[in-house]
């Protein structure tokens, strides 16, 4: 088990290692990738949506307009899609590079480099053949592990490749330094009081994919519709897109734009801001051309935090619209990767 404070609950549920997946070279979908109609992206091509917001950071270090500007650009993008882009956002390209490069290398290994590790090492690596969402596998591998705080945990990572602890290091460092900077200009936007988030944002983990070409991407999944139960999300997908949006009812395609960063508004942020900002519903779809790799890293509560509205966004004109919860608890309630906070609102 993992010995890091507040990371223990969030792994219980994939504490397995899983076996690598052997369907690189399959000419068609196996019966057991393939979703329902309901659920399986379907032929109908879904063009990159440009109007998911792309946010330049550098400007809020410009001047206090540009950064009240900045601020307003956040919230309107949180409020609308739950979803942006940032751009000048301060982490060198060269070290976005390096880590996909050193995660494209890890999936590429061997199988048995990736499987035999015990999960007392506290990182998992799985393969599509084994990881199930409503009877069907995912088409995808993925290794997950935390990444706060560094002296505790990088010890725990995989050895190899043999940059991947010096990279992966500098790279969850940078996301951060990133993450704390967008929850700083959130608070100013809110109004709640500076370094809010600074004691309710230490759990990071990160979670890798690789999603192989797929021979059908109609049928199949990378991920399936969820919501996030993270404060905030951050995404990078390289070149090549793969993360649709739910926006009205309808999905659209995020780009992937060079040295980009996606940031979705998570569960927690939704509840702290008392629904001003919205944690959307996303999923990653395959396509036939090539490979897709993308890095996310959650920033959670501890387990032991209470998540509520924060108190000075209400009043009597505006009363809490939900209860207040232990993250544990809201963790072990969805029992799901992204649970509704319908279900802890407060009845109207």
């Amino acid at each position: 088990m993992f010995k890091f404070a507040g990371i223990e609950e969030d792994f219980r549920a994939i504490m397995e290692i899983k076996h690598h997946s052997k369907w690189f070279n399959v000419q068609s979908v196996p019966q057991c990738y393939t979703f329902s109609p309901e659920e399986r992206p379907g032929k109908a091509p879904i063009p990159i949506c440009k109007k998911i917001p792309v946010i330049d950071l550098g400007k809020s270090l410009v001047s206090s307009s540009e950064k009240m500007e900045t601020i307003k650009q956040l919230l309107q993008a949180g409020q609308q899609f739950g979803f942006f882009q940032v751009i000048n956002h301060g982490i060198p390209e060269n070290v976005v590079t390096q880590t996909m490069s050193t995660f494209k290398e890890f999936f590429n290994m061997a199988d048995e480099q990736k499987i035999n590790v015990p999960a007392s090492k506290g990182w998992i690596y799985t393969g599509s053949e084994d990881e199930v969402k409503n009877g069907v596998h995912l088409w995808r591998d993925n290794i997950k592990h935390p990444c706060h705080p560094l002296e505790k945990c990088m010890q725990s990572w995989p050895e190899k490749p043999a940059s991947y602890r010096e990279v992966v290091g500098t790279y969850a460092a940078e996301i951060r330094k990133l993450s704390l900077t967008i929850l700083e200009l959130i608070c100013l936007g809110l109004g709640i009081e500076s370094g809010y988030f600074d004691e309710i944002s230490q759990v990071q983990l990160l979670s890798a994919n690789n999603y192989p070409a797929c021979p059908d991407p109609s049928l199949t999944l990378g991920i399936l519709k969820h919501l996030d139960p993270s404060l905030i999300t951050i995404i990078y997908q390289g070149n090549v897109s793969g993360l649709q949006v739910l926006v009205d009812g309808q999905w659209i395609c995020v780009g992937a734009l060079p040295n980009a960063f996606v940031v979705n508004i998570g569960n927690q942020l939704e509840i702290i801001s008392n629904g001003k900002l919205r944690s959307a519903e996303h999923r990653a779809v395959t396509n036939s051309r090539e490979a897709r790799t993308s890095i996310a890293i959650f920033i959670n509560p501890a387990p032991n935090c209470i998540v509520e509205p924060a108190k000075v966004l209400l009043n009597e004109y505006n009363p809490p619209l939900y209860k207040s919860i232990l993250y544990r608890d809201f963790i072990n309630a969805s029992k799901a990767f992204g649970i509704h906070t319908d279900a802890i609102q407060n009845e109207a």
